[in-house]
């Protein structure tokens, strides 16, 4: 009897044991997926912050007075000018000034706290984050490959290959792909452009413009001086918006795809940048870009892909 009690009660205590180990687990395991949710929410700090322009309301008055300070990339230098006339004429009294330096320039201006927004056009980086920036994606843009009107080139595209050559110096001659015999004069962007940087990142996958003497590297990150510069036998590359409409250049098809077409391969994010806490400025100034008559604005001077605006 008393073997059998002894079994009886193991037995007992076995199941109590069980039973204790299934509700610990069951709390554990929803107080896992909670914080696993989380962290998995905020881990990718390689990737722009995901805030919307909507975060930030659509102002309903502004009072006269308020500057908003802009600097940074040219490529965003058209969207500023639309943004700049809609805020002013809707705002009376109100001032919106844009300056284009490149989007270096304009992230450093943003931490010394010498401008309200950084027009740039390639993510912010973990550092940059660090010290307060938020990043808000406005729009998709397409880099385009553009050569002078009378090229060498003629009117044949170009592969992804044969533009990775170009600008790595292993294809010097316009002969080499197509064209008429001549050295292909190759004209970079500066280092501190967001436009060099992203190049870098989307068309030569992360990999180092060539050095050859047919390369030169621009000291300003200006785009119309080097539109000029292209004449027969130059090449360089430029955000779409800024060549689109332009008579004097061509823009080269990549795989036979223009820069408008869904799959272009050569796209990338622009945004604006603020540094937190957003001042009242920079609040009304995104709160107004993300309601729709900023967004109707933003997308006028935009020839990029139809439909992305956001």
């Amino acid at each position: 009897m008393s073997q059998k009690n002894e079994t009886i009660t193991l037995i007992l205590a076995l199941a109590i044991t069980a039973a204790i180990l299934a509700i610990g687990f069951g709390l554990f395991n929803r107080k896992s997926n909670v914080n696993l949710d989380s962290l998995t929410n905020g881990a990718n700090t390689n990737s722009p912050v995901n805030v919307t322009i909507n975060n930030f309301p659509a102002p309903t008055n502004v009072p006269s007075g308020t500057i908003v300070k802009i600097q940074g990339s040219t490529s965003l230098v058209q969207i500023n000018q639309a943004l700049k006339t809609a805020f002013e004429q809707k705002f009376s009294g109100t001032t919106v000034n844009g300056e284009a330096g490149g989007t270096e320039q304009g992230i450093q201006s943003l931490i010394a706290g010498t401008i309200d927004i950084a027009a740039i056009s390639r993510p912010l980086n973990e550092r940059e984050q660090a010290q307060g920036l938020v990043a808000v994606p406005l729009t998709k843009d397409g880099i385009a490959i553009v050569v002078g009107y009378n090229n060498l080139l003629g009117s044949k595209g170009l592969t992804q290959t044969q533009v990775v050559g170009i600008f790595q110096g292993q294809i010097t001659n316009w002969s080499q792909i197509g064209g008429k015999p001549g050295t292909i004069r190759v004209i970079n962007r500066p280092v501190f452009s967001g436009t060099h940087q992203a190049f870098r990142e989307k068309v030569l996958n992360g990999q180092n413009f060539g050095t050859t003497p047919n390369i030169i590297n621009w000291p300003k990150d200006e785009t119309t001086v080097v539109l000029q510069q292209l004449k027969t036998d130059g090449i360089s590359y430029a955000t779409f918006a800024q060549v689109a409409n332009q008579q004097t250049v061509k823009i080269i098809p990549i795989d036979g795809l223009p820069p408008q077409a869904a799959n272009y391969p050569y796209q990338r994010e622009l945004y604006y940048a603020y540094k937190e806490p957003a001042s009242p400025q920079v609040q009304a100034f995104l709160g107004y870009v993300g309601s729709p008559e900023g967004l109707r604005a933003m997308a006028s001077p935009n020839p990029g892909i139809p439909g992305e605006v956001k």
